[in-house]
């Protein structure tokens, strides 16, 4: 069957209302007739639709509660007005986002020719790591060499797990924070890289045990994130299934085509691996938004396949879990970046540790935004070295809305592939809500920018507005295409309500996901700390 576009349906919902209008104004007793039939089909066609609405939401809600959830590639209702799923598509799993919004941001890389990174220091953070003593077990000092690979330190309850150098070269400080914690590990990174080398075991051959057993030894182990709570995982724990996102839809977010060029063959030995230590699956989530993926992405073997199309948050793993394989209560699941994926594959294939990582320095105070091919853990204020313009800069770990702010003598995280620089809002505008004169990245129609879809902005970091009374707005489900009560399940949080935190869906939300939603806080609350919050109070709960 056709697909009938959305325009097409409210076209002819417009045509028979004219057309009743007209009758209706015509003489005689047929013209009545005709538009009070008119009338009725309108109502009619409206009803039904809403009728076969709501019974696909009210079916989807049900089939996750009892664990179906292999979704269909395309149906329902939806599809009757839904624009048609790109050619390359295929028969895989298409999933189109009608909520979201894309912050256009000036500052990206004009050319994506990967430089040479111009770090020098790198480090090793335990602090990145949720779960692991602040104090572990340092097995190195300071005037020591080390390899790529090579054993930093180590969790004192939990020594299984390594945590190992990203680069070789020597150790030059150990740097500790509130109670003598180790913040940083940094190595002053030799010219020429140097590696430890291990012999994988097969990947068909070997047992699950062994697997886990070589990625702990070899510091593989910390490429794997759980979900919930965003942490390290446990090995003894076998997880539902693995997500991996080959998109990121966040503002200049550097892009996953160009991280991979070269790789293609670690790519998959990582998802190979991957495989092997779940019962479940391993999902790809691809870029359906324009050209075709990647054909790493795109002709990946041994994984099931799914295309996102729409706005941000698109990209983020956890809205893709939402609408693939939801998180119930007791489930866990795992998470892994195209880069970590990568690593992980480099470890399997050549038996080395490669922390290589593309890191974009982007942002409208970046005089020239670039590709640099680093490691994990550079340190930001040499990655960014007279390259910020002179205005005060607010440098962030990461893109704008889920970020840190970070430092010149700071590294960056484990995960991190971004570093963000924007002018700092420390400004005072006075009657800005009532002249909004300036342009700036918003969702409100106050300001003309839905009629410029295409438009940048350099943005800074003014909340325009303080913080104010908490009050349901129904913003935050605008913004978040994920079937979730944000709102009420913050308010759950801010009062320790743990029934109705996990009844709201806790465990499918890290704070990435719910970025947008404090960018379009009218309210102005802090709900990326709000939901760490609740996370960490379910955690220790148990």
């Amino acid at each position: 069957m056709r697909i009938v576009s959305q325009r097409l349906f409210i076209g002819f919902i417009l045509v028979l209302l004219s057309s009743t209008a007209l009758l209706a104004q015509g003489d005689g007793v047929g013209g009545n007739l005709y538009a009070v039939a008119l009338l009725i089909i309108v109502g009619a066609v409206i009803l039904v639709s809403a009728v076969l609405t709501l019974s696909e939401n009210f079916l989807q809600i049900e089939t996750a509660k009892v664990g179906l959830q292999d979704q269909p590639k395309r149906g329902g209702i939806r599809s009757l007005w839904a624009a048609p799923a790109p050619k390359y598509v295929g028969e895989h799993h298409f999933i189109e986002l009608t909520k979201g919004h894309d912050i256009l941001l000036n500052g990206f890389p004009q050319s994506t020719t990967l430089l040479p990174s111009p770090a020098q220091r790198y480090a090793a953070r335990p602090i990145d790591f949720r779960g692991l003593a602040p104090i572990p077990r340092v097995t190195v000092a300071v005037g020591d060499t080390v390899k790529a690979g090579e054993v930093l330190f180590h969790d004192k309850k939990d020594p299984k797990i390594k945590y190992v150098s990203p680069v070789s070269g020597e150790i030059v400080d150990i740097r500790r924070g509130e109670k003598r914690a180790i913040n940083d590990v940094i190595i002053l990174a030799d010219k020429e890289i140097t590696h430890v080398q291990h012999e994988p075991p097969s990947i068909t051959e070997s047992s699950r045990e062994d697997l886990i057993d070589y990625l702990c030894e070899t510091g593989g182990w910390t490429l794997l994130n759980q979900r919930p709570y965003d942490m390290l995982p446990d090995p003894d724990v076998v997880p539902k299934n693995i997500f991996v996102s080959t998109f990121d839809s966040a503002p200049l977010a550097p892009d996953y085509a160009t991280i991979i060029d070269g790789f293609e063959q670690s790519f998959q030995k990582g998802l190979d691996t991957l495989a092997r230590l779940t019962d479940g699956d391993v999902h790809l989530g691809l870029d359906a938004r324009g050209e075709a993926p990647h054909t790493a992405f795109a002709d990946a073997e041994g994984v099931k396949k799914h295309y996102f199309k729409g706005k941000h948050p698109s990209g983020n793993v956890g809205v893709q879990i939402h609408h693939i394989a939801p998180i119930n209560a007791g489930e866990v699941v795992w998470t892994l970046s195209v880069q970590e994926v990568i690593t992980l594959g480099e470890l399997m294939f050549k038996g080395i540790w490669n922390a290589r990582r593309v890191i974009g320095v982007t942002g409208a105070q970046v005089k020239t935004p670039t590709f640099y091919e680093a490691y994990i853990g550079a340190n930001v204020g040499e990655m960014i070295a007279d390259n910020l313009e002179e205005t005060k800069s607010r440098i962030i770990d990461g893109d704008v809305l889920s970020g840190v702010e970070t430092g010149p003598e700071d590294f960056l995280a484990h995960r991190s592939d971004q570093i963000t620089a924007i002018e700092e809002g420390d400004y005072y505008e006075m009657f800005g809500w009532l002249l909004p004169i300036a342009p700036r990245p918003t969702i409100s129609k106050t300001f003309p920018n839905f009629l410029y879809k295409n438009m940048k902005f350099d943005g800074d970091t003014n909340t325009h507005g303080e913080k104010r009374a908490f009050v349901v707005s129904g913003e935050y489900e605008k913004v978040l295409p994920m079937n979730l009560y944000p709102q009420h399940l913050i308010k759950a949080i801010m009062t320790g309500d743990f029934e109705k935190m996990e009844g709201y869906g806790i465990y499918e939300l890290s704070e990435e996901d719910i970025a947008l939603c404090e960018f379009s806080c009218t309210s102005k609350q802090p709900l990326q700390a709000i939901l760490r919050d609740g996370l960490e109070m379910m955690r220790e709960q148990g």
